[in-house]
C-alpha cells in the first residue's frame, strides 16, 4: 500500500516541477512562491517533526537544533567555497546572462551562481524525497490510519518538493535537461524510499537529526538565495504575495495531515 501511495507522489512531483517550468514568464511568482514553500516546509513540517524524533538535548541545546543551524551553516560554507572556486576562474556575467543560458540548455558559471549549488540543493531535494518516503512505508507498519495521515503530507509536499527541485536546479544557471533529470530523480526517490521499509527500519533519532540538518540548509538557500533573488527585480507586492501563499500552502497541508 505504501508503495502505490508512493506513486501518487511520483506524480505529484512531477506536476509541481512541470508548473515551475512553464511559467517562467513569471520568474520572480515563480521564486516567491517557491521561498515559501520552502520556507513553510521547514519552519511548520520539518523542524517540529526533527525535534520531536531528535529532542534529546546536547550541552542545553535539542540536537535536532544543533544539527538546523549545522545544515544552515554547511550550506553556507559550501556556497562560500564555490563562490572562491568561481572568482578564482575569473567567472562574472550578469545573472541575466545565466538564465538566458540556462533556458537555452547551458549550464556554465554565470552571474556570481554556481550551477554546482544547485544540483546539490537538489540533491539533497532527492534525498529528502528518499526519507519522505521511507517515513511513508514506516508509518504504513504502524496502521492504516497513521498511514493516511502521512500519505495525504507526502503527496501534497511532492508538489512542492518537485517545484522546488526544478526551480533550484534552474536558479544557478544549470541546463534545463540536468533540471528534469533531478526533478525525475526526485520523483522516483519517495517509490524507492517506501519500498525500501520492507527490508529494514529507520532509528527515529537519526530520521530527526537528518530532518533537522536538511530544515537547516533549506532555510538557508529560501532566505539568503531565492527570496532575494525573486525581490531583486520585480519587488512588487504580487512576489510578497506568492511568498505568504506559499507559506499558507504548507500550513494548510500539515493542519489537514494532522501535524
Amino acid at each position: 500500500m505504501a508503495v502505490v501511495v508512493a506513486l501518487g507522489a511520483f506524480l505529484m512531483t512531477l506536476f509541481g516541477g512541470w508548473v515551475a517550468g512553464r511559467v517562467t514568464d513569471r520568474r520572480h511568482l515563480v521564486l516567491g512562491l517557491a521561498g515559501g514553500l520552502m520556507l513553510g516546509v521547514v519552519g511548520l513540517d520539518l523542524l517540529p517533526e526533527a525535534l520531536e524524533a531528535a529532542g534529546a538535548e546536547v550541552f542545553g541545546v535539542p540536537e535536532a537544533l544543533l544539527l538546523f543551524v549545522g545544515g544552515f551553516l554547511f550550506a553556507h560554507v559550501v556556497e562560500r567555497l564555490l563562490a572562491v572556486r568561481r572568482a578564482a576562474h575569473g567567472v562574472g556575467a550578469d545573472w541575466g546572462a545565466a538564465q538566458s543560458t540556462s533556458m537555452r540548455g547551458g549550464g556554465r558559471e554565470t552571474g556570481g551562481r554556481v550551477p554546482q549549488v544547485g544540483l546539490t540543493a537538489a540533491a539533497a531535494m532527492v534525498l529528502h524525497s528518499l526519507m519522505d518516503g521511507i517515513a511513508l512505508g514506516a508509518a504504513f507498519q504502524i496502521g492504516g490510519g497513521m498511514g493516511a495521515t502521512v500519505a495525504v503530507a507526502v503527496i501534497t509536499h511532492d508538489f512542492a518538493d518537485g517545484f522546488n527541485t526544478y526551480t533550484i536546479t534552474s536558479l544557478y544557471g544549470n541546463a534545463r535537461r540536468k533540471a528534469v533529470a533531478m526533478l525525475v530523480a526526485d520523483a522516483v526517490a519517495p517509490v524507492l524510499g517506501a519500498a525500501s521499509t520492507l527490508l529494514f527500519t529507520l532509528p527515529e533519532e537519526l530520521l530527526g537529526g537528518y530532518l533537522g540538518f536538511f530544515g537547516g540548509a533549506l532555510l538557508y538557500l529560501a532566505a539568503a538565495e531565492i527570496l532575494p533573488e525573486a525581490h531583486h527585480d520585480h519587488p512588487a507586492r504580487s512576489t510578497l504575495l506568492c511568498t505568504v501563499a506559499g507559506v499558507a500552502f504548507i500550513w494548510l497541508v500539515v493542519g489537514v495531515s494532522g501535524g
